[in-house]
């Protein structure tokens, strides 16, 4: 870019915090997503 400013996945890609953030974020979002299919796929349970 020619006013000096890194792109964003550049910036992401070199700072280790920014790094780990979005993988624990990426992460909780996609076990999270995966928990709430599962429940909402299991069949009704029937009563004794």
């Amino acid at each position: 870019m020619s006013d000096g400013r890194k792109p964003f996945l550049q910036k992401l890609l070199e700072s280790p915090f920014l790094l780990l953030l979005a993988g624990i974020l990426v992460m909780f979002v996609f076990y999270t997503g995966w928990g709430i299919f599962e429940m909402l796929s299991l069949p009704q349970a029937t009563l004794p």
